[in-house]
């Protein structure tokens, strides 16, 4: 039957005229199954933000951040995770646990565990944008730079999981060394050397840890399907090669305006590092987020305020809910073994404003993680490419039904849902993020028979149904 006569004003309130329904739509089959869900809806940076007068645990814990990576922490001129704020004096011995300073990280970190979730932990430091740079220049000595890795390490493997501790599932060294000079003012081979001796010296000390990197923004591209490196990475590869270097995971960056671009792109790394001979890295796209207009330069100190706002207003708003709604649910089917989006603070990428309250993008990470509460994939078909998608899952028991739509840049679609794994009536309820709504529901319907049509409206918008057998 359709319910609603339509889904239009259920999910998606949002009108574009001159479009015309496409003819088959988006298909969800309840008796095709494809396995679990992925929970890729990591992001960076912690709850505890502005010297922790501001704490958003309440919000993180309800979007259920899984991975949190700690980059960028209390980003500008933050005291959190960077190894000069963590080991002050690269002079001093770094056998010697008193010329260590944990403390503000390890309260940053206590709170990230108090949220739920796990650590990937970056050897390293924030990027410098501003003329001087301090934290980023190859260190004098990369040895003891390696060994100071090495206290930190051990530090925070001893309390890994335990005492209020999260779990700290990898270890990353460094981030966008050929972002240059803003993340790295020495050469490519300085980096190279630099990767190796701390690889070296962590692999030695602690084998059973995952130890990964470079964290690249920039990889190379993809042309006609192939991922074709550019010259760092070629560079770096070849290091890793020639000395047999731990690589148990390859992370990487890419901001979009095309939500499918991670999946093709996923795709293509995965086949080059398999044949690079390294095909049990696990890959890691530990920075995303929506880049409206393919361009960067509201970020520029000479941009206009009033551009400036607007630009963030877009990530941060419905046109940057309906991106990040599409690309968690077109994660699933790619070669992404771990996710973080940048970021889950405070900062001016962050989901959250500087004073703590969701941004309208929250709520697409709030409504995925509902999702996940049904994590058993069932078939659907349809969409359209980097436009509009949808995802589906039945909880254990088989008497529940979600599906999380992300209309992104398409028009009208029909929906249609058939093959329910109960008998007799269906109780719909609905959850609809548009321009005027921050993840709203709607009053719950009652629809007969073992399938249901509907039509999602033009996006940009990301809507959420809950289908169970009514009582």
């Amino acid at each position: 039957m359709i319910f609603q006569k339509c889904w239009l004003s259920l999910v998606m309130a949002v009108l574009v005229t001159g479009v015309s329904l496409a003819d088959e739509g988006i298909r969800i089959d309840c008796s095709s199954r494809l396995g679990k869900f992925k929970p890729l809806h990591g992001v960076n940076g912690g709850p505890l933000n502005f010297g922790e007068t501001i704490d958003i645990t309440p919000a993180w814990r309800a979007a259920g951040f899984p991975l949190t990576r700690l980059h960028d922490c209390e980003w500008p001129s933050g005291r959190i995770a960077d190894v000069h704020s963590l080991f002050p004096d690269l002079r001093a011995d770094p056998a010697d646990p008193k010329n260590y300073r944990f403390a503000e990280t390890d309260a940053y970190l206590k709170a990230i565990a108090a949220a739920g979730s796990h650590v990937v932990f970056r050897l390293g430091e924030s990027i410098e944008h501003s003329q001087t740079k301090i934290w980023v220049n190859p260190p004098a000595d990369f040895e003891r730079w390696a060994a100071a890795c090495c206290g930190i390490v051990r530090y925070y493997e001893a309390r890994s999981g335990k005492d209020g501790f999260p779990k700290i599932d990898y270890w990353e060294i460094w981030n966008e060394p050929e972002n240059q000079p803003v993340m790295w003012t020495g050469t490519n081979e300085q980096f190279y050397e630099l990767f190796a001796v701390t690889a070296k010296a962590l692999r030695k000390e602690f084998p059973h840890l995952k130890i990964g990197g470079p964290s690249l923004g920039a990889t190379g591209e993809m042309k006609d399907g192939k991922f074709l490196p550019n010259k760092f990475l070629q560079g770096f590869m070849a290091k890793c090669q020639t000395e047999k270097l731990p690589l148990d995971f390859f992370s990487w960056h890419t901001y979009a305006d095309n939500p499918a671009k991670y999946a093709a792109k996923s795709r293509g790394i995965r086949t080059w590092l398999d044949e690079q001979g390294y095909g049990q890295s696990e890959i890691h796209l530990n920075e995303w987020n929506y880049l409206p207009d393919n361009d960067w330069s509201a970020n520029f100190k000479q941009t206009a305020p009033a551009k400036r706002a607007r630009w963030f207003e877009r990530q941060g708003g419905i046109e940057g809910a309906a991106f990040a709604a599409y690309a968690l649910l077109d994660l699933q089917d790619c070669p992404i073994d771990q996710a973080n989006f940048y970021a889950g603070d405070t900062g001016t990428f962050g989901l959250f404003t500087r004073f703590g309250e969701p941004k309208k993008n929250y709520f697409a990470f709030q409504a995925f993680q509902r999702l996940l509460a049904t994590p058993n994939r069932v078939g659907v078909k349809g969409g359209i490419a980097g436009k509009v998608i949808a995802g589906a899952g039945l909880n254990d028991a088989a008497d529940e039904l979600q599906i999380l739509v992300a209309n992104f840049s398409g028009g009208e679609q029909k929906l249609t849902v058939r093959n329910f794994p109960w008998e007799g009536k269906t109780r719909i309820e609905n959850w609809r993020i548009t321009a005027l709504h921050d993840f709203f529901e709607e009053p719950p319907h009652i629809a007969e028979g073992d399938s249901i049509e509907g039509k999602i409206s033009a996006g940009p918008g990301v809507g959420l149904l809950r289908l169970r057998p009514a009582k």
